[in-house]
């Protein structure tokens, strides 16, 4: 029986294409660099932020990469948020699950994650939140879905994780946690879904008890 329901940000809880690119942009402009192509910013999406300045940079060898985290470290992350969008229907979805389920976040952001929780005020909807500064792998590394299940001693199979790219199905499938993509019908997926409603009439919700019966019914 479904016990515990694991988040990613990106993607998932946020469209947040627009403020990578803008965030990602002004590091490279601040170093005279041009803006990411196409590729990158897809990479970014997904990716860490260690790994994604060490990808977007990997063209510009006279940049020191020191001095790129040094300058990303003192960076206000505040202008970049009105570039996300939250999920329509994300706190409505919150507000079926929560009574009967655990909620966590397991993502590939790191300190700017806090203000997100703040900015949105979401903290009180998880229980728990692993980003890739507490991991001590990143994503598609299984760590921070491990670190998720120990706390809420969690089996597999009693868990479902909603992701939107090939870093969760990695993640999901290096601990058998079943993926519900999100708004990406390319991935290999227990499920695919374009928004969060349609998650309650899921087999794992609707058999999971009153709340999914009585959405569903």
């Amino acid at each position: 029986m479904l016990k515990l329901v694991v988040f990613d940000c990106d993607g998932v809880m946020f469209s947040s294409r627009e403020s990578n690119r803008m965030y990602y942009n002004h590091l490279l402009q601040a170093f005279s660099c041009p803006p990411m192509d196409e590729e990158e910013l897809n990479y970014v999406h997904i990716h860490n932020v260690n790994n994604s300045v060490i990808h977007i940079f990997r063209n510009h060898p006279h940049v020191a990469l020191d001095a790129v985290n040094t300058y990303r470290s003192s960076l206000d992350y505040s202008p970049y948020l009105q570039y996300m969008t939250i999920e329509p229907d994300l706190i409505t979805f919150l507000e079926v699950i929560k009574p009967q389920y655990r909620t966590a976040i397991s993502t590939n952001r790191a300190d700017t994650m806090e203000i997100i929780l703040d900015t949105f005020a979401l903290r009180p909807w998880f229980d728990m939140v692993v980003t890739a500064l507490v991991a001590p792998r990143p994503k598609p590394a299984p760590d921070g879905l491990q670190m998720i299940l120990e706390r809420f001693q969690a089996r597999p199979e009693e868990s479902i994780y909603i992701g939107d790219s090939v870093i969760d199905q990695q993640h999901c499938a290096g601990v058998g946690v079943d993926l519900i993509a999100f708004k990406n019908n390319m991935l290999e997926a227990r499920y695919h879904v374009n928004d969060f409603m349609s998650i309650v009439n899921l087999p794992p919700f609707r058999e999971g008890g009153p709340v999914g019966k009585e959405v569903a019914g």
